[in-house]
This record gives C-alpha cells, structure tokens and sequence, in this order.
C-alpha cells in the first residue's frame, strides 16, 4: 500500500506534462544547465522555471546553482520512491489495499 495517495497522485499529475517527461529524459544522462535545457525545448525562461519548480517540488530534481546559472539533474531518491510507489499500484503485496477495504 502506498503511504500518501495524493503525494503520489501529485508526482503523477506533474509528470503528465511532455515538456516535464522530456526535461527528466533530458537530465537522466546527466546534470545540464537551465540554458541548454532551454535551447533543447524552444519554451520561455519563465515555463522552464515553472516545470523545474513542478519537478523539485515533488522531489523528481536537484538544483545546483554556480554564479547566475542553475544546473539540474535528477534526485535519485525521489525516482526511486517514484518507482516503488508505481510498482506497489500494480503489485499484489501482502499490504495491498484490497485486502484491507471490503468488496462490495
């Protein structure tokens, strides 16, 4: 059973975006600058800061700031609770919720 259904709901509603799913390909390689992620999409400043704070606010990224420039990659704890949350939905686990809710 998942522990939060709606922060997992919320990492699910923030990847349901292409550009987001694009940015995290992106970054799964490697760290990259906010400029180069830019350039790769062709989307304004102000909507890649808004996907990137989507993104860390659900734990997806890291930020790594140098001077005026950030960098971004991927926090590789939050996919991996991504992972495990994805993988318990579709999984009969001894703590599955259909053995603690009732059927009708």
């Amino acid at each position: 059973m998942i522990k939060s259904y709606s922060e997992t709901a919320k990492k699910f509603k923030v990847l349901s975006d292409p550009n987001r799913l694009m940015i995290l390909d992106m970054i799964s390689c490697s760290e990259m600058c906010a400029c180069d992620i830019l350039e790769k999409l062709q989307i304004s400043q102000s909507t890649l800061s808004h996907h990137m704070k989507q993104l860390f606010d659900c734990g997806l990224i890291d930020i790594r700031r140098d001077g005026k420039w950030s960098y971004y990659s991927l926090h590789e704890t939050g996919i991996q609770y991504l992972e495990f949350d994805l993988h318990n939905l579709a999984t009969n686990t001894k703590d599955c919720i259909c053995k603690i809710v009732p059927n009708k």
